[in-house]
C-alpha cells in the first residue's frame, strides 16, 4: 500500500478529500488488478475498489488491500451513497482520461452531493515516473527477453522475407519465451520505409544493403519494453556509415550526459546538438525519449517542448534518428534508469548494425 500513501501525501497537498482512478495503467499501479473496467477510490482512510461482476472474484485476489464493491448500474448512479459515506468537499478525477462525456454524467451526481469534482492531470502519472525494486524487476525482464527476441531475429533474418513476416517472427519468439504479448505492433521499416519513423510492417521485402529499422518491445508482469535498432542485410553503402555513426554517437552523448535533475529539454539537446551540427536537425523530427513501464509512451518527456525534469529512478528511452524521404531511416534506441550521477542503460541488444548473409 505504499503506493497509496504516496497518492494520499499528494491529495493532501492538492486540498483534495478523494480521488477517482479509471485509467487502467493507473488502476493497475495501484491496486495490481488487471481486469479492464474498474474505478478507484481514494481518501485518507479508505481505498474502495467497484467493479461490476465480471470482476469481483479476480480483484478480491489481486487487490488485498482494497475494498471491493460490487455495482451493477452505470457509475454516476452508484456513486451517491458513497458520496454521503466518504463525505469531503472536493473530489478528485482523472482529467486526461476521463471524456467530456463521461464528466458531464458525473457531475450531476456531485452537485447533488454538495461536493466539488475537479480534474487533475497526471496526479498518478506522476507517481509511475519513479520505479520502486518490484517495477524495475519486471521491467528489467520485459527488456531482457526483449533482447533475447533481436537475437534470435538477427540469426533467422535473410534476404527475400517480408517486413510481415519479419515482425510476426520477432511476436512469435516473445510470445512462446514467456512474454504477455507486444508493447506495440513491432515496427520493421526497410529501405525508403524506414524514413517513416513509425512505419506498418507490410508486405516489401527485405533487401540486401539497404537499412531496416526494427521497433520493438516485449511486456512482461505488464511491463513494456521498448528497443529500436538498424540493421543491414549485407554490406551498406557509403550513406549509411555517415547516418548511423551520427545517430550512434548523439545517443552515446545523451546517455553518457543524462542525469536526475536535469530538465526534460537539456536532455533532448544533448542528442540533437550532435545532429544538428551535422546538418540533419530538420531530420530528427520527434523527442530524443518517453517514459516506459506500465505503458509504453508514459508523461516523461525527453524533447525541446518538454517542461518536465527527470527524477531520479524514472525509466525512459534515449533514441535518437534521423530519417531521408527516398532512402531511409536509422534509429537508436535504448531504455535507461536515471540516477543522481548519471543512467543505468538497461537495453543490452547489439548496436552492430550489419548481418552477414553469406550462409543465409
Amino acid at each position: 500500500m505504499k503506493r497509496i500513501e504516496r497518492l494520499r501525501q499528494e491529495l493532501e497537498k492538492l486540498g483534495l478529500d478523494a480521488f477517482l482512478v479509471q485509467q487502467p495503467e493507473n488502476r493497475r499501479y495501484l491496486t495490481g488488478f488487471t481486469g479492464s473496467a474498474g474505478t478507484v477510490i481514494v481518501t485518507a482512510e479508505a481505498a474502495l475498489l467497484l467493479v461490476d461482476f465480471r470482476y469481483t472474484e479476480q480483484a478480491g485476489k489481486q487487490a488485498p488491500g482494497f475494498e471491493v464493491v460490487q455495482i451493477k448500474d452505470a457509475l454516476e448512479k452508484e456513486l451517491p451513497p458513497f458520496l454521503e459515506r466518504l463525505g469531503g468537499k472536493r473530489w478528485g478525477f482523472e482529467s486526461a482520461f476521463v471524456t467530456v462525456a463521461q464528466y458531464e454524467k458525473l457531475r450531476p451526481t456531485f452537485e447533488a452531493a454538495g461536493i466539488a469534482l475537479e480534474g487533475v492531470e497526471n496526479l498518478v502519472e506522476r507517481l509511475r515516473a519513479v520505479k520502486d525494486e518490484e517495477e524495475l524487476a519486471l521491467l528489467r525482464q520485459a527488456i531482457r527477453l526483449t533482447d533475447e527476441a533481436f537475437a534470435h531475429f538477427l540469426e533467422w533474418v535473410r534476404p527475400g522475407v517480408s517486413e510481415s513476416e519479419a515482425a510476426w517472427e520477432i511476436e512469435k519468439y516473445i510470445r512462446e519465451h514467456g512474454g504477455e504479448g507486444l508493447a506495440f505492433p513491432t515496427i520493421v521499416g526497410s529501405g525508403p520505409n524506414g524514413a517513416m519513423p513509425h512505419h506498418q510492417a507490410g508486405e516489401r521485402l527485405l533487401q540486401p544493403g539497404e537499412p531496416i529499422v526494427v521497433d520493438m518491445g516485449a511486456v512482461y508482469g505488464g511491463y513494456h519494453a521498448d528497443m529500436t535498432r538498424t540493421i543491414v542485410l549485407g554490406e551498406p553503402d557509403d550513406q549509411f556509415w555517415s547516418i548511423y555513426n551520427l545517430v550512434k554517437e548523439a545517443q552515446e552523448r545523451a546517455e553518457a550526459g543524462i542525469r536526475a535533475g536535469m530538465p526534460c529539454a537539456e536532455a533532448d539537446r544533448l542528442a540533437r546538438e550532435v545532429i544538428e551540427a551535422a546538418g540533419y536537425g530538420e531530420r530528427f523530427g520527434h523527442g530524443l525519449g518517453h517514459g516506459v513501464g506500465l505503458g509504453t509512451h508514459e508523461p516523461l518527456r525527453l524533447s525541446a517542448l518538454s517542461t518536465d525534469t527527470l527524477p531520479a529512478g524514472a525509466t525512459v528511452t534515449v533514441e535518437p534518428g534521423i530519417y531521408l524521404p527516398g532512402w531511409g531511416g536509422v534509429r537508436i534506441e535504448d531504455v535507461v534508469w536515471v540516477q543522481e550521477n548519471g543512467v543505468e542503460v538497461l537495453t543490452r541488444s547489439t548496436k552492430e548494425p550489419i548481418v552477414a548473409i553469406s550462409r543465409r
